[in-house]
């Protein structure tokens, strides 16, 4: 991408209540000693992915139009494979001082096929 514009990435509603859980759980962790867990995998996943997203706004799979469900009212989706089949979702707002990357979900691969509508197998 060649846009020079600056990119901020900033968490919303589930996003944000799911982000603030999963630090606390870490939080705690860390208190008891404990040095590799599922949640940190998680969370060192999710810290990379966002690097990644201010470094190149366009870097997660973007969500097909007609799959981008209606309640969300936005009009670009983007998805990005976290650690253990977790994802991260995301749309791109922006101005011409900045790109604002506004993540909407961080949810388990199971979430994220109920909000898209996939069947499961």
């Amino acid at each position: 991408m060649t846009d020079k514009r600056p990119t901020r990435v900033i968490f919303l509603d589930q996003a944000k209540m799911e982000l603030e859980m999963l630090n606390k759980v870490v939080g705690d962790q860390a208190a008891k000693k404990v040095k590799n867990s599922e949640e940190m995998r998680l969370l060192k996943s999710i810290t990379q992915k966002v690097v990644l997203i201010k470094a190149n706004p366009l870097y997660g799979n973007n969500i097909p139009k007609r799959l981008i469900p209606h309640g969300l009212d936005v009009g670009n989706l983007f998805r990005v494979e976290l650690t253990s089949y977790w994802r991260l979702l995301y749309t791109l707002r922006g101005n011409e001082v900045e790109v604002v990357a506004i993540v909407l979900y961080l949810i388990d691969h199971k979430g994220y096929d109920k909000i898209l509508g996939y069947k499961s197998r």
